[in-house]
């Protein structure tokens, strides 16, 4: 999907502000812009549009809202560029924590809205894969100690090394067309069943 095939939601109550953003969107060639000027029951309108990017302007929040912004951003799993007028450290603390993607302070104008969406979207794609390269190691680092654990068995079990209960992990595993980690974790299973209580 390119950057003008974009559907971009921009929620602010402030319907002046909001033509801003969208003239801005538009000069920059996205067409699927939706506006939303009650942020009440915004979720049900995100449910209903799937944006890809969403452009929040607050120009006066008060923290209640700016929570209930944040709380969408966790929520939502999408770049989210927010506009503020005015701020201080712990909000801009909140939205690093609530995944805003850009958060910008006192500076919307139309010729800004499309280099901070593109650092939007950079910036979500970038955070998602360090996300997904975090969950991969996580998992690569569980299937090792499963697999540590199930070598551990079979060389106690069956008086052999751990080279070869390893081969014999990797043997089983071809042979059952499945991973070694769901072997190993099989094993462990099995074993602490037969453990005595």
């Amino acid at each position: 999907m390119t950057h003008r095939d974009l559907t971009i939601l921009v929620i602010d109550e402030n319907a002046i502000r909001a033509s801003i953003i969208e003239a801005g969107l538009r000069d920059a060639g996205h067409s699927r812009v939706s506006v939303v000027h009650d942020v009440h029951g915004v979720g049900r309108v995100i449910e209903r549009l799937q944006p890809d990017v969403i452009v929040i302007d607050l120009e006066n929040p008060n923290r209640d809202l700016l929570e209930s912004m944040f709380q969408l951003s966790r929520s939502v799993k999408r770049p989210i560029a927010m506009f503020v007028d005015r701020s201080d450290s712990s909000m801009i603390e909140a939205a690093i924590d609530a995944g805003v993607s850009a958060y910008v302070v006192d500076g919307l104008r139309q010729e800004r809205v499309k280099p901070i969406l593109d650092m939007a979207i950079g910036r979500f794609n970038a955070f998602s894969r360090m996300e997904r390269e975090l969950a991969e190691a996580r998992s690569e680092l569980a299937d090792r100690k499963v697999i540590d654990r199930a070598k551990g068995i079979l060389m106690k079990s069956r008086g052999i090394g751990e080279e070869e209960a390893y081969k014999l992990l990797r043997t089983t595993a071809m042979n059952q067309n499945r991973k070694i980690a769901e072997i190993a974790q099989s094993l462990v299973l099995a074993a602490g069943l037969l453990e005595d209580p």
